[in-house]
């Protein structure tokens, strides 16, 4: 007996429709050149981008020639991102508007609500982002809100763009977003402000900077490595390294008395609440 067997083609993620950049610089060309290393031609993007410099080093980077200005150019991206600046967010929709009805919207501008710029362009299908500065290395760290009128296939969309920059968080609330920024957004400074001070610290106990800095880092690396991939929590590996007594404990101690923690803590919430009134100031065009 003879059994026909029919093998189907693999299948992967659907191809992305073409997607336009309003604004080209440094978050803008993360996505795109992560993508671009995955496959997508060139000749996928459409780039406005209104700086001379700009255009030119994506032209130089990427091969895309990005336009200075929002054209019928732009009807053809099913995807639009937004990487611009907020109080530039406003007049730049009102331009490519005629263009952009159609598309899924995705921005990566810092506080515009999502509903301003549903108001902006005519169209419920909004996805807000709040990237951070590693995606331009692929170790980003993204928050996403969707609006309701964002369907499933969307979201996958959204999640195939941003693949390339790191990892994707959805939350289910727009306010979330505000403490998204307040951690992960504007939290590569923090680690940046600590390993200044590890460095210092280490030139003025005897070491080089070169050496300081080399140590600062690759602790922070290597702490981050192991409590990503660690089980249990960082205050369980914290307690690990910290014996009663030596010299861990010792710095923990003046840390606790110092009350780092509690003034760490306060000041992330200062960061939250200025995300909050940065979406009330640009949100109102």
């Amino acid at each position: 007996m003879t059994i026909a067997v029919t093998f189907l083609p693999r299948t992967g993620p659907a191809p992305l429709p073409p997607v336009a950049f309003i604004g080209g610089g440094n978050m803008a060309s993360a996505i795109i050149g992560g993508l671009i290393q995955q496959g997508t031609p060139a000749d996928a993007f459409e780039v406005v981008e209104p700086f001379d410099e700009a255009r030119a080093k994506l032209a130089q980077s990427f091969g895309i020639v990005a336009r200075p200005e929002a054209s019928e150019a732009l009807s053809r991206c099913g995807v639009m991102v937004w990487a611009v600046k907020p109080q530039t967010f406003a007049d730049a929709a009102k331009a490519v508007r005629p263009f952009a009805t159609q598309a899924l919207h995705l921005s990566v501008a810092a506080g515009i609500p999502s509903g301003s710029i549903a108001r902006w362009l005519g169209t419920e299908r909004v996805v807000r982002a709040m990237p951070n500065t590693p995606a331009l290395v692929g170790k980003g760290m993204t928050g996403l809100f969707a609006r309701p009128g964002v369907e499933s296939a969307d979201r996958s969309t959204v999640g195939q763009l941003l693949a390339p920059t790191g990892e994707l968080l959805w939350v289910d609330t727009e306010p979330a977003l505000d403490a998204v920024t307040a951690m992960s957004g504007s939290g590569p400074a923090y680690v940046f402000y600590f390993i200044e001070a590890m460095t210092e610290a280490g030139v003025e106990m005897g070491l080089t900077p070169e050496q300081a800095q080399r140590l600062a880092i690759g602790t922070f690396v290597g702490a981050s490595s192991l409590a990503h991939s660690a089980t249990e929590p960082p205050s369980v590996l914290r307690e690990r390294v910290t014996s009663k007594g030596g010299t861990t404990y010792a710095a923990i101690t003046s840390m606790q008395s110092a009350d780092v923690k509690s003034q760490f803590k306060t000041a992330i919430r200062a960061a939250q609440k200025r995300a909050a009134e940065l979406g009330e100031e640009f949100g109102r065009g």
